[in-house]
């Protein structure tokens, strides 16, 4: 069953609103005048390293935490506002680290309990079953796997029916198959009109799910774009990686090569045809393979690494 569309939007307003936020903790600036957007009926990922100021942003647009300074909407709403905290709260799904549900009861009895919160919930077993715990919906939360109280959470995020729905590292303790299913679940919200901001640790999770991405660093956005677009990875050169061939030299090789740190030799260009042609050519000659041979660009852990290498203390 295809999930119900999500309430109408505000014409001409972004789901979420976020300039020059700030928020300090004494001398520590946690979020140092961050900003950005997330467009209704996407997925937008906010990635950064423990203490970059991620987990604080998400407090502060969750309605968990006060901010210092700068503006903030959330479904045209300020979630610092107290006056219009219930009707955010309804229309927002929250998927957090640790979520704290009663062990003795069941899957079905914590998802149900959980519908009577908000005005207009999705049907409490088409979540379940959406979840793949439609087997489990009997058991007490106590006796769940680590990933099955995982996909429980989820469930929990989604029966309220949300417009935006905030999912803080959705698959840890997820195996490959599982998170895989749970990536499709999300794709499937987001078609259905949810707008989804998520972290994750997981480059391949954000390359896999996100319409956009920012990296926070030190509290402030330090790029902003595609998966396939940002830091430059369109635009970065071709890298070339292989095994010298045993009894040769870096020197000896066509085009001018460096060895990495993984015991390859690494290769960069602008014009990759041309370099692997003579680099093929040269080993055929020999009657030598390139063991190893592979061609690439920067990955996105490569782009994100590289935007965040410069440790800095900062509160998360």
């Amino acid at each position: 069953m295809r999930p119900r569309l999500t309430p109408p939007r505000v014409p001409g307003s972004a789901a979420v609103v976020v300039e020059d936020l700030r928020k300090s903790y004494g001398t520590v600036r946690a979020v140092d005048g961050a900003g950005f957007t997330v467009e209704h009926g996407e997925i937008f990922a906010l990635l950064g390293r423990n203490g970059a100021g991620k987990t604080t942003t998400m407090e502060i647009l969750e309605g968990f935490r006060a901010r210092d300074g700068g503006r903030v909407a959330v479904l045209g709403l300020d979630p610092g506002d107290r006056s219009t905290a219930r009707t955010l709260r309804e229309r927002i799904g929250l998927v957090l680290q640790d979520i704290a549900v009663e062990p003795y009861l069941t899957v079905r009895e914590t998802v149900t309990r959980n519908a009577g919160y908000y005005p207009a919930p999705r049907d409490v077993d088409e979540v379940i079953g959406l979840v793949d715990l439609a087997g489990q919906a009997r058991q007490k939360v106590r006796s769940l796997s680590g990933g099955q109280k995982r996909r429980l959470d989820l469930a929990l995020g989604m029966i309220g029916n949300p417009g935006l729905l905030f999912l803080d590292e959705p698959t840890t303790g997820f195996d490959p198959n599982a998170r895989r299913g749970a990536w499709q679940l999300v794709r499937n919200l987001r078609d259905a009109g949810t707008t989804i901001l998520l972290t994750t640790h997981y480059m391949e999770e954000a390359q896999a799910l996100a319409d956009r991405v920012a990296v926070i660093s030190a509290g402030r956005i330090v790029a902003e774009g595609t998966p396939t677009t940002l830091g430059g990875r369109d635009s970065a050169l071709t890298r070339i990686r292989f095994a010298l061939p045993p009894g040769r030299t870096v020197a000896e090789l066509p085009v001018a090569a460096e060895p990495d740190a993984d015991g390859l030799v690494t290769v960069e260009s602008a014009e990759p045809t041309g370099i692997l042609h003579r680099l093929t050519g040269w080993a055929l000659d020999r009657g030598t393979v390139l063991a190893g041979l592979t061609v690439d660009r920067p990955s996105l852990e490569d782009v994100y690494l590289r935007l965040t290498r410069t440790p800095e203390k900062r509160v998360s």
